[in-house]
């Protein structure tokens, strides 16, 4: 089973959430996804011509403006910051996925989890120097990094500091996406750019379910202590022998590790004074794979936030069908499968799979060692199309970009929206 948009049966009409309004025909943000659901079904006849807009304005915030100008055939292109995560010996995998998402415009940064040698990270920073060929100013590794060990709170601190990084970084981005060194891209990024400047800047793509179900024994109930939080040496996380209670206090939620947040949302979670992101960070700081439910639960029991989910990640998954616990690896046979999805990524491969050749060869037109080709590459010598750079303004999606826009405009239909959205079981 892989992660297209989901059409699970109708929820019972009064399962919105909370402080919700239970008919969302009243709520304010219908009128902008159906002004951009418009202009994304107008974007799939308009995508043989290069996307130059004009000078961002300063009201680019309002999800309104920016959804009423993508009406008129005027959006704003995006900047989208990347959190790039692995482990000791995953630089060359973070290098390529680093190339294959690359984009003059957005914001990079790279981390690998401590336990890997100092060394490690300054090849990596060489490499990516070296790629870039002087142009990576906007990639960064993080020099002193964190414990990610994803059965512990760790993964989640360090996930919460990267985000809480390209927030001091840059003013300009708009959305954060987390991707592990088993990820890659199935759009380029003139593709994903382009479609998402037709989108609301407040939405939410997220999997997550209040079904807990074998997980509340496995995952909710455990308290554990990550050593990771406090100990500069990796040692594995250890479980207590009390159980806790579920809260009443807030309903949880869980879903994928893989998100494509706001930079409103992780403004509020990290910025905010709202206090019940700290409140629920204290509660997961103490539970098995934290980082499976954190944003999830927070966007899902926020007023203000709950609105703006869609209950996919844009990404590619398949089970291991024995537990359905885990995703399983994918292969050169999936690529059949990746290429029809429509979605933006793909977890999870192993390293140098050869399905990863075929999604350059095929999918991003990436030639090896060089990153994928998009509006800003002038061409130049030794057959690198980008061997001299013009503006990041300019995209130049292709047939990629269609299938994403339509796979999106599915998603944001009332009737998909609504129904797939925070449902308290």
């Amino acid at each position: 089973m892989h992660s297209t948009p989901p059409h699970p049966p109708p929820p019972h009409p009064q399962s919105f959430p909370h402080n919700s309004p239970k008919d969302p025909r009243g709520h304010p943000l219908l009128c902008v996804l159906l002004l951009s659901l418009l202009s994304l079904l107008l974007l799939l006849l308009s995508l043989s011509s290069p996307h130059s807009p004009p000078p961002p304005s300063s009201s680019s915030s309002d999800a309104a403006a920016s959804a009423a100008a993508a009406a008129a055939g005027v959006a704003e292109i995006p900047s989208i910051a990347y959190l790039i995560s692995g482990r000791s010996g995953d630089g060359d995998r973070i290098l390529r996925l680093l190339l294959a998402a690359y984009h003059p415009g957005n914001l990079y940064l790279l981390h690998l989890d401590r336990a890997a040698p100092r060394a490690q990270r300054e090849r990596l920073a060489r490499a990516a120097r070296a790629a870039l060929r002087g142009g990576a100013r906007n990639v960064h590794v993080v020099g002193e990094p964190d414990f990610a060990n994803p059965r512990g709170a760790s993964a989640l601190a360090a996930a919460l500091h990267g985000a809480a990084v390209l927030l001091r970084l840059s003013p300009r981005w708009g959305w954060f996406v987390n991707l592990d060194a088993s990820d890659y891209p199935l759009v380029t990024q003139d593709d994903l750019l382009h479609v998402f400047s037709f989108l609301p800047k407040d939405l939410n793509f997220i999997q997550h379910s209040s079904y807990i179900g074998w997980r509340e024994s496995r995952r909710i109930r455990p308290i554990i202590v990550d050593p990771g939080l406090y100990l500069s040496t990796r040692a594995d996380v250890f479980y207590a022998t009390q159980k806790r209670e579920l809260p009443d206090a807030y309903k949880l939620f869980t879903g994928d590790s893989s998100v494509i947040l706001s930079r409103k949302f992780i403004e509020y979670c990290i910025l905010g004074t709202n206090n019940l992101p700290r409140t629920l960070l204290m509660y997961y700081s103490n539970m098995p794979s934290p980082h499976l439910n954190y944003f999830h639960t927070v966007l899902c029991n926020s007023p203000e936030f709950n609105r703006t989910v869609v209950n996919h990640n844009l990404h590619y998954v398949t089970w291991d069908m024995s537990s359905r616990k885990e995703p399983r690896l994918l292969t050169l046979d999936d690529v059949a499968n990746l290429t029809r999805s429509g979605v933006a990524f793909a977890t999870q491969f192993a390293k140098d799979d050869p399905a990863l050749d075929r999604i350059d060869q095929e999918i991003l037109g990436r030639g090896p060692g060089r990153v994928v080709p998009g509006g800003w590459c002038l061409g130049g010598g030794r057959g690198d199309p980008c061997s001299k750079w013009g503006s990041p303004n300019v995209l130049r999606p292709g047939r990629r970009a269609m299938d994403l826009a339509n796979a999106i405009a599915q998603l944001l239909t009332p009737e998909n929206l609504y129904s797939h959205q925070c449902i308290w079981d």
